[in-house]
């Protein structure tokens, strides 16, 4: 393979587990540069704690994980430093701070992160807010003040700041209405087709995930049991996929039901 043709991200062999609990079991996993993968799966079959490994907040039992071919697992303080800053986050939630103003909240990584100026930093976070429609008259707003589809555009002008070659989105549309949800769907295709960022976002949300989706894979318990195209998701043949895409209580995934 060559270096131009070579994975952004590659994941080979990566298990974690909670004591007794194998969460992530064996997860093989590429993404090309400028590719956005969607991860889909049910509450607790291991989106989460994936995306943690990548970033590095949670350290795998096993397992290889390559950012731009080098080796990420084990990395001391200032190797991880170093790759953190190729990251972009958008958290569910959005996870704003409520002490700082939202063009402080935006500038934060560049002010905190990398020592910016607070003048340059708030040129640059005014230009992000104008990125996702948002004006310079709510960069001196509190978080408070906005309503939820507004936090989430702050949010991913905040994971957009640093110009990131990687953007992680959790949850990216959690709490929105179908119109707000499709808004953020589409500030975020358009932000990081702007950027020709490499982007992977979990979700249950299968119209987020067919609208921002180059490609969909899906963790069931621990393992990849599906992956292709977006456009193929709706002909997958695969049962578990099957049962997810549509929502059926009956099929391969067995919900846990404790009895009253």
């Amino acid at each position: 393979m060559s270096d131009a043709a070579a994975p952004k991200i590659a994941l080979v062999g990566v298990e974690k587990s909670f004591g007794r609990k194998r969460v992530l079991d064996g997860i093989d996993l590429t993404v090309a540069p400028g590719e956005s993968l969607v991860i889909i799966g049910g509450s607790g079959t291991g989106k989460s704690v994936l995306i943690k490994c990548i970033l590095g907040i949670m350290r795998p039992e096993a397992g290889s994980i390559r950012i731009d071919g080098a080796e990420t697992v084990g990395l001391r303080r200032r190797g991880r430093e170093q790759v953190m800053r190729k990251f972009g986050m958008l958290f569910q939630g959005s996870a704003l701070f409520d002490s700082l103003s939202v063009w402080e909240n935006v500038a934060f990584g560049l002010v905190q992160g990398r020592g910016m100026d607070r003048a340059a930093a708030r040129e640059i976070a005014l230009k992000k807010l104008a990125a996702v429609g948002l004006g310079p008259e709510v960069a001196t707003l509190s978080p408070a003040e906005l309503s939820g589809g507004m936090q989430k555009r702050v949010a991913l002008a905040r994971a957009i700041a640093a110009e990131p070659e990687i953007v992680f989105f959790d949850e990216p549309t959690t709490g929105l209405d179908p119109i707000m949800a499709d808004v953020i769907n589409r500030l975020i295709v358009s932000s990081v087709r702007e950027l020709g960022a490499t982007t992977v976002s979990i979700t249950h949300d299968m119209v987020s995930a067919r609208r921002i989706a180059d490609r969909i894979a899906m963790l069931h318990k621990g393992r990849i049991v599906w992956q292709g195209p977006a456009s193929e998701i709706d002909r997958s043949d695969n049962p578990f996929v099957d049962q997810f895409v549509h929502g059926r209580a009956e099929g391969p995934i067995q919900m846990e039901v404790r009895a009253a």
